[in-house]
């Protein structure tokens, strides 16, 4: 069987305007059938934990939700009907700025870089979301395409 590389950037938001979550629902959605690629979290301790917290989400009911392979914007309608649920402008704003404003710390950063083949010299934009694209399209090129 094969698995697969999430491609949806964290830097994308569905209609609701979260960034990250149809990233969130994609590795859980590929994890809960076995074909997320290994070096990949389903729910992982960074943005996956940052959104389900700013949300008020249990990493427990969305991979059991998840399970039923809903569709994005299934899973979306799924978000807002949870008691607790927080989808206010400001939660969502706050959220939002975390996510473009994480960078990544120095190994990181270096590693990323390395993997890809560009120098780590200032000259690549340091934000976590684009250094986290650039490493999908490595391990893609790497997995599937070299």
């Amino acid at each position: 069987m094969s698995t697969y590389v999430p491609l949806i950037s964290s830097g994308v938001a569905g209609p609701l305007g979260v960034l990250h979550l149809p990233r969130l629902w994609q590795k859980v959605s590929l994890e809960s059938q076995g074909k997320l690629h290994p070096d990949y979290p389903g729910i992982g301790k960074g943005y996956d934990a940052m959104v389900l917290a700013a949300l008020n989400l249990s990493e427990a009911s969305v991979r059991e939700f998840i399970k039923t392979r809903p569709s994005y914007v299934a899973f979306e309608a799924w978000v807002k009907a949870q008691p607790g649920v927080k989808l206010d402008k400001a939660t969502i704003y706050k959220n939002n700025t975390a996510i473009l404003g994480y960078i990544h710390d120095d190994a990181t950063r270096k590693t990323i870089l390395s993997a890809a083949g560009l120098p780590d010299d200032g000259s690549v934009n340091p934000g976590a979301v684009d250094l986290n694209n650039l490493d999908d399209w490595t391990t893609f090129h790497k997995e599937v395409l070299a």
